[in-house]
């Protein structure tokens, strides 16, 4: 890194003014700030930052602001708005700023910097994603002149030395950068003649020019000049004024930011690991055969897949633990993905054989998660018996093992405490219950007598770590970026929330109120995040968190980011979604509901039950409904019983009851009925402050609410709306940005979010300052008062897809459902036509090209979405093709697709029909000796003149006026 503290000391006699210069539109009560490096800036104090001023220059407004610095002075500085306390709301996204002043410059000479706000979008090709994946020929350039160089000198009174510098991130081979403008040292709007950049590093690249002062304002643009001589010309015009209210500076260094054009764009594929299917596996996907997947990728297309949770969830040692988000250990792999033919190039024939039998055997339809975890850590112990001190000896263990034991250790002595006590619920474990660094010496100590067992956990991990990084090297060799899943939450019973209690509220649970998804809501069980308690480390934990997926991934998907804003807290004895509030949120106070006229608050909080609401839902049986879960408290007027008082004990009571019994309705329908009765409330009185409350959600839908009076109905609908829409926004904006920008600053993956769901106002405006991409399922639009989404329509910072993990597949929403169907072909395809009833390959292809040509930066499409294009392939049934049923907690997470890998490899009908679509809508795919528009040579020659902006189309692609990533 360069030394900016040696540079800003050099020849401390001479004294040089650096003048910033920003274009940027504040609200009333905000400022810019710089604040950088050095002290002369604040040393990163924002507070002690240089507070710059505001001057309107036509329809701008410009802030300014001067400091003087030593000669050869150098620094890192980034802008901030602040408010008149100085305390930072937003600040720019992207890398740091960086000023070196060329030793040139003389004493008392003025310096302007012309830059730009950095937005969200512009740090994009900074990440790994683009970096180290799409653009990685770019980043191996050469460096040609570094920054701080100024090539020229001034030769007249009138001249002025102008630096110019542009991120030009997606650059080809032997491309070169040209400026051209109106002045002669611009060519004259002539390429040949222009102003060749030369290429400074991290895809900067720059150049100086003297000009004269009558040669402002400078209108120009940034051309690019490929191999055969095609043009690429940035859309736009860039204009640069000269301010001599000051007298005019002799130096001016002009950051444009990136080039303007056509955005980038990608297209992928969204597969589960488990669900792959290969000739190779062992009854389900596994980490080498993303291989096979991403050649898949690259023929069709792609530059991009997308997986689910990798992270071990045995936490019950069966078929529950499929559940891909209820994470064991947010570190350790799930060995269910391990492939035990890679293990050993030395497999006895015995072992040999018994993986063969396996093969066959697990060989199903869907995955069997019991079968095939046993097998798998069968026969992976016999190889670990065989080659254990081979392995645990060897360097790339030792290395590995060094690297990861902070996690490592107690993953495998939690493993072993599990399988000796039977249960994950650490809380079972006697004096293991609580974790302390000197019970895990002990526990993983070379000298127990249980050695082994905890270093087989080392083993294994240690395979799943080189199969998963040897299938994310070729991925990234292929210019395929491979994505992960970080989700929201961790089971209660983890590693996670033994080694670290504090970190989590272990008597909350978390969940989702009531969504396209479930109407009742859900509730996912996990315990949710003490974040008081993770700021106090600068949450260290979800950054080592991120730091391990960087290892494999260079681009992650933010499961429900929401949950980053505001949780959906639950208590821990609910067992439904419904009867929750968000932490944190601003709750209603006794004496606001008093000064509203609402004062019966008993009334309002308790269950409301009446006697006739009782004969209604359980009929004959009602009476003995009520003698065993009820008392009668007033006339006609019931309460749950002590025992019975929450989900959980009601659940637990009902089996009970239910058996020997003579009850006409099934268990479930009784308890989702006694649920009912339980959730019907209108306010939930806070557990630790009996005067306060939060509406409870949907409330206008309860008996207890029909039956008040207009004036309390009027009241509580509005603090109820108040509440969910308006109430809370500052306080979640201010949240988000305390965490959100800690996950993406610990590391360089693309980071995109899960945004679907009850919305608030103040997401989306973030997820845009931070450069998150959402997510947009044309089923599920976030626009009110649409059925479809319009994906024509969809801003460029999102990843659109007609279907996900949490929902039907399109040929199965197709067939579902025919009225809506008949809407869709109506509304969308724009036919009175009667639609074709099965999902016809033609209709996936509608819908298919629909979002390829929508202006997201990705489209990214599930297997089995892709595989409705052929005829062959939908010869299983729609239904069985979905993933999760997000209503219930206990879904058999087991689908696999029904065709090898290797078979896709070989269909290039397929392959072909998917690459043109993805071609044919502009979108960038991964092939060599791909066919671009090539200019031809007399165009070269010819004036790009400012009047004819449209001189050059750029490969078919829509032009717009878009920061290109």
């Amino acid at each position: 890194m360069m030394n900016f503290r040696r540079l800003s000391g050099n020849k401390p006699g001479k004294t040089v003014y650096v003048s910033f210069r920003l274009p940027y539109y504040t609200h009333w009560g905000q400022s810019l700030l710089v604040c950088g490096s050095e002290p002369v800036l604040g040393s990163w104090d924002v507070k002690k930052g240089l507070l710059l001023k505001p001057v309107h220059r036509g329809d701008e407004l410009i802030w300014c602001g001067d400091v003087a610095v030593p000669g050869g002075f150098g620094c890192e500085y980034s802008y901030y708005v602040v408010n008149d306390d100085r305390k930072a709301l937003r600040w720019e996204a992207g890398k740091k700023r960086k000023l070196v002043l060329p030793e040139v410059i003389e004493h008392g000479e003025v310096v302007e910097l012309h830059d730009l706000w950095q937005t969200g979008s512009e740090g994009l090709p900074f990440t790994s994603a683009f970096k180290n994946v799409i653009f990685r020929g770019t980043w191996t350039l050469d460096i040609e002149r570094p920054l701080g160089i100024i090539q020229n000198t001034l030769n007249t009174e009138d001249s002025v030395i102008v630096h110019f510098k542009i991120c030009c991130p997606n650059i080809e081979k032997d491309t070169s950068v040209y400026v051209i403008g109106h002045p002669l040292k611009l060519g004259r709007w002539k390429v040949q003649d222009g102003l060749k950049l030369d290429y400074a590093g991290e895809s900067i690249w720059q150049a100086n020019s003297v000009m004269q002062k009558d040669d402002f304002p400078i209108r120009y643009r940034y051309v690019k000049c490929g191999r055969n001589g095609r043009l690429s010309v940035e859309t736009g015009f860039r204009e640069l004024s000269l301010d001599s209210s000051n007298g005019p500076p002799k130096y001016i260094f002009v950051s444009d930011g990136m080039l303007k054009e056509p955005p980038w764009r990608g297209a992928g594929v969204a597969i589960p690991m488990f669900s792959i299917r290969t000739e190779a596996d062992l009854g389900v996907g596994e980490f080498l055969d993303l291989k096979l997947l991403v050649d898949w990728a690259v023929d069709s297309g792609f530059h991009l897949i997308q997986l689910l949770p990798l992270n071990d969830t045995s936490v019950h040692r069966m078929w529950w633990d499929s559940y891909p988000y209820s994470s064991l250990s947010v570190f350790a792999l799930h060995p269910l993905y391990l492939r035990v033919q890679a293990l050993s190039s030395n497999i006895p024939e015995e072992v040999k054989q018994e993986i063969l039998k396996a093969k066959d055997q697990l060989d199903g339809k869907d995955v069997d998660y019991e079968a095939t975890m046993a097998t798998k850590l069968s026969i992976a112990k016999k190889m670990f018996y065989l080659e254990k001190d081979l392995i645990l000896n060897s360097t790339s263990f030792l290395k590995f093992f060094s690297e990861n034991e902070d996690w490592l250790k107690p993953y495998a002595a939690f493993c072993f405490l599990r399988d000796f006590f039977e249960t994950s619920d650490h809380s079972q474990w006697g004096r293991f219950s609580f974790y302390s660094k000197d019970k895990l010496d002990k526990l993983v100590s070379k000298d127990s007598t249980h050695y082994d067992i905890i270093c087989f956990h080392y083993y294994i991990q240690y395979h799943l770590h080189l199969q998963l990084l040897e299938a994310a090297e070729y991925a990234r060799k292929n210019r395929v970026v491979l994505k992960g899943d970080l989700p929201i939450g961790v089971d209660r019973s983890s590693v996670d929330t033994w080694v670290y209690p504090n970190l989590f509220r272990m008597n909350t649970s978390t969940g989702a109120p009531p969504d396209y998804f479930d109407k009742n809501g859900q509730n996912w069980g996990f315990p949710t995040y003490n974040w008081e308690e993770m700021s106090k480390d600068n949450y260290a934990w979800w950054r080592a968190r991120l730091s391990q997926m960087a290892k494999y991934f260079t681009a992650y998907r933010i499961d429900h980011i929401l949950g980053f804003f505001r949780i959906w807290e639950l208590p821990e004895h609910a067992m439904t979604g419904l009867v929750g509030k968000f932490r944190p949120s601003i709750p209603l106070s006794q004496e606001e509901l008093k000064r509203e006229g609402i004062w019966d608050f008993d009334r309002l909080s308790r269950p409301y039950i009446q006697q006739n609401f009782l004969q209604d839902k359980f009929g004959t049986s009602w009476t003995f409904i009520a003698s065993n879960f009820l008392n009668e408290y007033q006339k006609q007027r019931y309460e749950f019983k002590e025992d019975c008082n929450t989900e959980k004990k009601i659940a637990s009571k009902l089996r009970s009851c239910v058996e020997g019994s003579l009850l006409s309705e099934s268990e479930d329908k009784i308890r989702l009925d006694l649920f009912a009765l339980l959730q019907n409330i209108v306010l939930i009185r806070d557990p630790k402050d009996a005067k306060k409350f939060y509406p409870r959600f949907n409330l206008e839908d309860t008996s207890s609410f029909k039956d008040l009076d207009d004036h309390s109905k009027n009241v509580l609908k509005r603090l109820y709306y108040d509440y969910y829409f308006h109430r809370q926004e500052d306080l979640w904006h201010h949240n988000a940005l305390k965490t959100l920008p800690v996950l993406l600053n610990s590391s360089d993956m693309l980071a995109c979010g899960e945004d679907l769901g009850l919305i608030p106002s103040c997401v989306h405006p973030v997820m845009q300052e931070l450069g998150l991409i959402g997510l947009r399922i044309q089923r599920m639009p976030s626009e009110p008062g649409l059925e479809f989404g319009i994906p024509s329509q969809y801003s460029y910072m999102t990843v659109c897809a007609p279907s996900c993990h949490d929902c039907s597949t399109m040929r199965a929403w197709w067939e579902e459902d025919e009225e809506r169907r008949r809407r869709f072909f109506k509304t969308v395809v724009g036919s009175d036509e009667l639609p074709p009833s099965q999902c016809v390959p033609e209709v996936a292809e509608f819908i298919i090209q629909q979002h390829v040509e929508a202006p997201s930066m990705w489209a990214i499409f599930p297997l089995q979405d892709l595989l409705a294009l052929k005829k062959e392939y939908t010869t299983r049934p729609a239904a069985e093709e979905t993933i999760n049923d997000p209503t219930n907690p206990k879904h058999y997470w087991r689908y696999r697709v029904h065709v090898t890998l290797e078979s896709l490899l070989k269909d290039k009908e397929l392959k072909t029909t998917i690459r043109e679509l993805v071609h044919c809508s502009g979108r960038a795919y991964p092939l060599v000796g791909e066919t671009e528009a090539v200019i031809p040579e007399k165009q070269h020659a010819a004036a790009i003149h400012e009047k004819s902006p449209s001189a050059v189309q750029l490969n078919g692609a829509p032009q717009k006026e878009t920061v290109a990533v």
